[in-house]
């Protein structure tokens, strides 16, 4: 039995064509409104974004929604001024697609990520990056902070890209990558002498 609520994506458009966005999303965290049950709606691994299984296969459409993300209690949400609606996240709901070099507010070299849904995400201490460790394989999932708690999946190649710009230091007795960004440093993870 499925209790998910079936919507018209437009009409959630619509919703959202009044509010002032900006290039950082909705101000989702100044709404309240109830809480209107489940949507069959679910961000894949890979980014991609299914209303009813379907792919939404307007990129427009998946850019307003990324901006309307919301997290709560460890669920997703879409949360427009009045309705929020339960979504499925496998993973993460932003994805690095690219990365840049640009001068932040203070002046200092940074690293800025785009995702595929087009936020921009200077690395920097409000916006770490952290790696999760798959605990069967040890595989490294590289992630950075977007917003609101949220995490952007960062791609393999442009976490390579990291690496080959990383320098190593000594941390803790172990040898570590390290990248600098916006006057901070982020450790990538520990250099691997058994090549």
């Amino acid at each position: 039995m499925n209790n998910k609520k079936s919507i018209n994506l437009d009409v959630i458009k619509e919703q959202l064509t009044a509010p002032a966005s900006s290039p950082h999303g909705a101000p989702v965290d100044q709404w309240n409104p109830g809480f209107c049950g489940e949507i069959d709606l679910l961000i894949k691994r890979n980014g991609e974004w299914l209303y009813q299984q379907s792919p939404i296969t307007r990129p427009a459409m998946v850019n307003l929604f990324a901006r309307v993300l919301w997290l709560e209690d460890g669920r997703y949400y879409l949360k427009t001024p009045v309705e929020k609606m339960g979504i499925q996240v496998e993973d993460t709901p932003f994805h690095v697609t690219q990365m840049s070099d640009v001068i932040d507010s203070e002046g200092n070299s940074a690293i800025q990520f785009t995702t595929l849904t087009g936020d921009l995400v200077t690395l920097d201490q409000a916006h770490p990056i952290r790696l999760r460790l798959d605990p069967i394989t040890s595989e490294p999932s590289p992630l950075v902070l977007v917003r609101y708690g949220m995490e952007a999946l960062i791609s393999r190649p442009v976490f390579y890209e990291l690496i080959e710009r990383a320098s190593t230091r000594l941390v803790d007795g172990q040898e570590q990558l390290i990248i600098e960004s916006a006057g901070c440093e982020f450790v990538l993870g520990a250099v691997d002498n058994n090549d």
